[in-house]
């Protein structure tokens, strides 16, 4: 495979290999070399721009962790009622999961490869993750005062487990089914606030 087309900087033309190739085939199964030759850069500039390889996979990680967050939040963006933002997420992986070369979670797939304790990768994956689960929280809290921290780790399981079951499927159709549970699942803590709002109505007009 040969190099990538010599633009940007060294940093940038790292990172767009180790994207490429990390992501696709392992973040310990492609050797460093790999990477410089996709980049098309010197030993030299990995050394003096990340200083370790162990570096550049944080890096790497970290970059499609932002990206991650700025696509949910341009996603979710375009909603207002926090229900309606919930489901925009599952819509969002539905369509990343059609994307061509779509090969899972990235940082489910690193974190699969490493050793056990607290690493680099564990670290990026732990954060991205509690990024999510907050956003998660601050909308399920809209819904449900009350139980709202219930909603947001049941609506973060589901998401996990739509983002493996699409990784190992290979198919689509995983997020989409996910999204049909969680407007069920949105639809039962919702139940208990309209009953109570109507209780209450009825009560005033009496």
């Amino acid at each position: 495979m040969g190099a990538t087309k010599a633009e940007g900087s060294a940093r940038d033309r790292l990172l767009a290999a180790a994207n490429e190739l990390f992501y696709r085939e392992g973040v310990h199964t492609v050797g460093i070399e790999r990477v410089l030759e996709k980049a098309g850069v010197a030993k030299a500039s990995l050394y003096s721009t990340f200083g370790s390889k162990e570096a550049l996979v944080r890096a790497y990680l970290e970059a499609r962790a932002q990206r991650r967050q700025a696509r949910i939040a341009e996603r979710i963006a375009q909603h207002e009622e926090a229900r309606d933002k919930i489901l925009a997420i599952f819509d969002l992986l539905a369509e990343i999961a059609a994307e061509p070369g779509y090969r899972g979670c990235a940082f489910v797939n690193a974190t699969a490869e490493e050793p056990e304790g607290d690493t680099q990768v564990r670290q990026v994956a732990a954060s991205t993750r509690t990024w999510l689960l907050a956003i998660f929280l601050d909308l399920a809290k809209q819904i449900s005062a009350r139980d709202g921290e219930v909603l947001a780790r049941q609506l973060g399981v589901l998401y996990d487990g739509a983002v493996v079951g699409a990784s190992m499927e290979r198919d689509p159709k995983v997020p989409r089914e996910a999204r049909q549970m969680a407007e069920r699942l949105l639809d039962t803590f919702e139940m208990p606030r309209a009953a109570s709002g109507k209780t209450s109505r009825t009560k005033r007009s009496r």
